[in-house]
């Protein structure tokens, strides 16, 4: 990882300070965007549309609803434009806090960003005519700290919402004297997390399940008998032969007739191989599988426990039936000697 500059102490200095220049909303609280916002929000409450109900209510008249203090004071679209196109151009202001603090992220190489949470506050609520004004500031930022999107550190800003009356906005009073003169009717804390990107703790994946075998009517003693801790091994009954894996009819009489013995599961390792690719999710790699001749005379294929390099051709090995899942069993087998 390359290395980056701690900027922790310029960056608390940063606490407390300002963001910018108090903003004052282009428009008084209105009817018009009141409106428009609770039809997008499918909000029904007569308080914000009819000016009996909101009296009826206890209000002096039309209230906004509270979650639009933020919506007063947003910028344009052409306000926004203007200000991507100077800071395209190298002109965006830099004095301000907010700016400062941005900069030392990226120069501690946490140059990208994520909202993470906004908790608003309401004190009163917002009727006709008032003309809010919001006052940005840095309210904390926090140490560095590891996160599941990468190394960061959380930044909190405060932005405190004053109303005053709309026929009190003039050219001689200045926006910080008009916050002065207003009432505090809310706050929102706005909090984002700069990060490195590429720095996150990638959460494991959980395993999937192994895939599930063919099961058909001629199988099925088999694998309902790992379930139950067996290793069942297909017998002809005219003849007697073992045969693994399953089959319809005796590969010796060609009888249909069979039943089934239960194998001790000891044997010996007659052969094996180790697979690597293509690798499937849910197993273990590298995987160790051989073929094993068990002691009642028939083969069976098979996984082997542990790595490659414990086994040897002629290995005595024993079988352990292990349950993967509620649904599936099968041997996995150790060498004998290790056998409990």
């Amino acid at each position: 990882m390359a290395d980056f500059p701690d900027h922790s102490g310029a960056l608390a200095a940063l606490v407390g300070q300002s963001s910018g220049p108090i903003e004052l909303s282009p428009d008084p609280v209105n009817t018009a965007m009141i409106r428009h916002w609770v039809e997008a929000m499918g909000d029904t409450n007569p308080v914000y549309t009819d000016h009996d109900a909101a009296v009826a209510a206890g209000y002096p008249g039309i209230v906004a609803p509270a979650t639009m203090l933020q919506a007063w004071i947003m910028r344009g679209l052409k306000h926004t434009l203007d200000l991507e196109a100077a800071r395209a151009a190298g002109n965006a202001p830099k004095g301000d806090a907010n700016s400062q603090m941005m900069a030392l992220f990226d120069e501690e190489g946490r140059t990208s960003v994520v909202a993470t949470n906004c908790d608003q506050e309401y004190f009163r609520p917002l009727v006709l005519g008032d003309r809010l004004l919001v006052k940005s500031s840095i309210e904390s930022i926090s140490d560095p700290k590891q996160t599941g999107l990468g190394h960061g550190r959380f930044a909190t800003s405060l932005m405190e919402f004053f109303a005053v009356p709309n026929d009190a906005v003039t050219k001689d009073l200045t926006n910080e004297q008009l916050a002065e003169r207003g009432a505090l009717v809310g706050t929102m804390r706005f909090r984002i997390l700069k990060f490195r990107p590429g720095t996150g703790a990638v959460a494991p994946k959980a395993k999937p399940p192994r895939p599930r075998p063919a099961i058909t009517q001629d199988n099925a003693f088999y694998f309902e008998g790992t379930l139950a801790g067996e290793l069942r091994i297909q017998r002809c009954t005219d003849c007697g032969a073992l045969r693994h894996p399953p089959l319809p009819a005796c590969g010796k009489c060609a009888s249909l007739n069979w039943d089934y013995v239960v194998s001790e599961g000891r044997g010996e390792l007659l052969s094996m191989v180790v697979n690597h690719f293509p690798q499937v999710p849910a197993f273990d790699y590298p995987l160790p599988i051989g073929l094993i001749a068990l002691d009642e005379g028939t083969r069976i294929v098979a996984n082997l426990a542990g790595e490659p390099g414990d086994w040897t051709i002629g290995d005595r090995v024993v079988a352990e039936i292990v349950r993967f899942d509620d649904e599936l069993a099968l041997p996995v087998f150790h060498h004998e000697t290790k056998e409990a």
